[in-house]
Formats: C-alpha cells, sequence, structure tokens
C-alpha cells in the first residue's frame, strides 16, 4: 500500500520543522517545500529568507526529506501586496497575513502541491481541523497564547480537506523540546515577527517608497488643530506613539490617542486618554465574509469574536447578516475597532469565520 503524501510548508522555523518531522514518524511520505514570497529589495538586512531556506535544508536532511523552493512572489505581488497598498491608500489598516494564508499558503501552494500528487498538504499553524458530518471545522490551537486560528478564518471546505495541522495538539515549549530532542539546529530559532516584505525597515519609510505622503491637520473631536499628520497611511486606530503632539496638552494632561481618520478630509482625529468614549464601538460591521462551514451563523448570542490577534474572546451577537455584510454587537465596548482589521467570529473552539470591518453600515 503506498503511503499518503504530504506537502510541508517549510519556513525555515522551528514550527514547521517539527510539524515536517511528525508526519514523517506518522509513517507519511514527506515533500517539503519553501515559499519565497517577496523578491524586490530582499537583502539580509531586512529579511531573512536567505537563511530561512538555508535552515529548511538542512533540518530537511536530517529528517531525511526532499526539499523544493518554489518561488511564489508574482502571486503575492498580485493577490496580497496590491490589496495591502490598495487598502492602506484607503485611510484602512489591512492584514496581510489574513490574505497570504488564504491566497499563497492556502491557495497557490495547495495547487502546487497537487501537481506534485499530493494527498494532504501541512503547515506548522498553531491549529487543528476537525471533520464532522462531513463539514471540515477549523478549531483553535490547544496553545492559547500561539492560536493562529484567527490567521486562517478565510479558509473554506476545499482547503481545509486537504489540510494537516500536525503541531496544532502541542503547545511551543513541547515543539521546542520535540525539535531539541531530535537535533533540530533550529530548535531555539526566534520566531518570525511582521511581514517579510517590510522586515526590520521602518514602517513609514517603506510605505513611503509606494504610496505619496498626503500631510493634513491633527484635529480633536471638537475641531480644534493640534498638529499636522505626515499622511492618514501612517496612522491607526487606538495609536499612541508618534503622533507628534505627545507636548500638547489638554485637560488632566492624559496621552492622545487616535480615535478617527476622515479620509474625505484628510483629516486625523485623537482624543485624549486611553479609556475615551470615543475609542469604543459597542457594535462593527464587516464585509468581504468567509463562512468556512458555508453556512452563515444564526443571529444570536452564542458567539465570541476577535477584533485583533491575541484578543481574548469578546462575546457577541451577530446582529444581521447577509451574503456580504454583517453588523456584530458586543457584550461591552470594544476598544480601537479599526477598519480593514478582521472580525473573526468563535462558537467556543470553532472558528466559524469572519470579515473586514468597515463600519460602513451603521444603520443595519
Amino acid at each position: 500500500m503506498n503511503k499518503a503524501r504530504v506537502v510541508v510548508g517549510m519556513s525555515g522555523g522551528v514550527d514547521s520543522s517539527v510539524a515536517a518531522l511528525l508526519l514523517k514518524q506518522q509513517g507519511f511520505e514527506v515533500i517539503g517545500l519553501f515559499m519565497k514570497n517577496w523578491e524586490d529589495d530582499d537583502t539580509d538586512e531586512y529579511c531573512s529568507s536567505r537563511q530561512d531556506l538555508l535552515d529548511a535544508a538542512s533540518v530537511s536532511d536530517i529528517i531525511g526529506i526532499p526539499l523544493e523552493a518554489v518561488n511564489f512572489s508574482a502571486e503575492y505581488k498580485d493577490r496580497v501586496f496590491s490589496h495591502f497598498l490598495a487598502e492602506y491608500k484607503a485611510g484602512r489598516t489591512p492584514n496581510p497575513d489574513v490574505l497570504c494564508n488564504a491566497e499563497i499558503k492556502f491557495k497557490a501552494f495547495l495547487d502546487h502541491a497537487a501537481g506534485l500528487g499530493a494527498d494532504h498538504i501541512a503547515t506548522g499553524h498553531y491549529a487543528q481541523v476537525r471533520e464532522t458530518n462531513g463539514i471540515f471545522q477549523l478549531l483553535k490551537g490547544e496553545d492559547g497564547s500561539k492560536d493562529q486560528s484567527y490567521f486562517l478564518y478565510r479558509l473554506n471546505q476545499a482547503q481545509l480537506s486537504k489540510t494537516l495541522f500536525p503541531i496544532g495538539h502541542l503547545y511551543k515549549r513541547d515543539v521546542r523540546k520535540i525539535a531539541r530532542d531530535y537535533g533540530l539546529p533550529n530548535f531555539s530559532k526566534k520566531d518570525s515577527t511582521g511581514i517579510c516584505f517590510i522586515g526590520e525597515r521602518p514602517f513609514r519609510e517603506f510605505l513611503n517608497r509606494y504610496l505619496p505622503n498626503e500631510p493634513g491637520e491633527i484635529q480633536t473631536a471638537t475641531g480644534a488643530v493640534m498638529g499636522r499628520h505626515d499622511g492618514l497611511m501612517y496612522y491607526t486606530i487606538g495609536q499612541r506613539q508618534g503622533l507628534g503632539i505627545g507636548g500638547t496638552r489638554e485637560g488632566d494632561g492624559e496621552p492622545w490617542f487616535v480615535s478617527n481618520k476622515d479620509v474625505a478630509r484628510n483629516i486625523l482625529v485623537v482624543v485624549q486618554g486611553h479609556d475615551h468614549p470615543d475609542l469604543f464601538r459597542p457594535s462593527l460591521t464587516a464585509a468581504d465574509l468567509t463562512w468556512i462551514s458555508g453556512q452563515t451563523p444564526q443571529c444570536n448570542w452564542v458567539y465570541a469574536a476577535k477584533i485583533r490577534y491575541r484578543q481574548t474572546d469578546a462575546p457577541c451577537a451577530i446582529a444581521y447578516v447577509d451574503h456580504s455584510k454583517c453588523k456584530i454587537e458586543f457584550a461591552q465596548p470594544q476598544w480601537a475597532v479599526t477598519p480593514g482589521q478582521s472580525v473573526v467570529v468563535y462558537e467556543s473552539k470553532v472558528c466559524l469565520g469572519g470579515g473586514v470591518i468597515t463600519n460602513e453600515y451603521q444603520d443595519l
């Protein structure tokens, strides 16, 4: 009987390395695939893809599996980066990791793996898949501090049915121990953070290469001018640092936070104090919806939602939903609800899906 063939996305990090190791130990025929997703200005100073490939190759040699490197930078630029720029230009704050997972890691990667005769693909994400009555569910990873289901909510039934998450039931400390005990050289490698195409480069410097500055006024909610901003794209809701008005004080002298971006007038609106009422929203609206099961959730109070990664689940109700948009009402007002970011809905450990926050349909 032929072994099932699994193509594992290997980043050079410890998580994907242990995922490949566990699958090999479980008797699968394992092929490693290193994905290069960024070509422009890919230097050791800002992006570590060259070292990551060397690490993936070293691990593959120790485990005893073949490794193929594939360049998806054209697909990434077309499907992810162009959207990233368009969202910033429109004054929103996108999450490219969500789109990268849906369009590259589980679409271009899945298509390529099919060409290699793969029965499944696998990644080192901290998430789990469960089949129930013919429906594939996306579950949170067992390690709550590392759970990555938030970034995977756009996956569909076809993608999940082919996907394995070998380390989803493990804690990070256990993953590192497995790697160390097996002699993998990257067992203590630091987790990657941020977006590779930005790397350690200052964010403003990077964004300014692609989008022109459009300076404007910084105003309070009452219209008082507090200073100038360099361009709305450089700021996000809830931001405190980098406003350039730290020395200006009203009232009790608390720090300033971004509460809104008036794109039509190119005005950055700020309020004083972390707990200012303008920073809280009892509800939000979202569009570009994806429901993993293919079925729209019911409007009731049994759900919870995250409006950003690493946020504690917030009890909520889906007050309105159709094929294109929804309104979510929270039991407690949420801080810094940010258009362009994703709201992801859960029923206990099951990730139901979600959408992109718009706040354009407040009359729903």
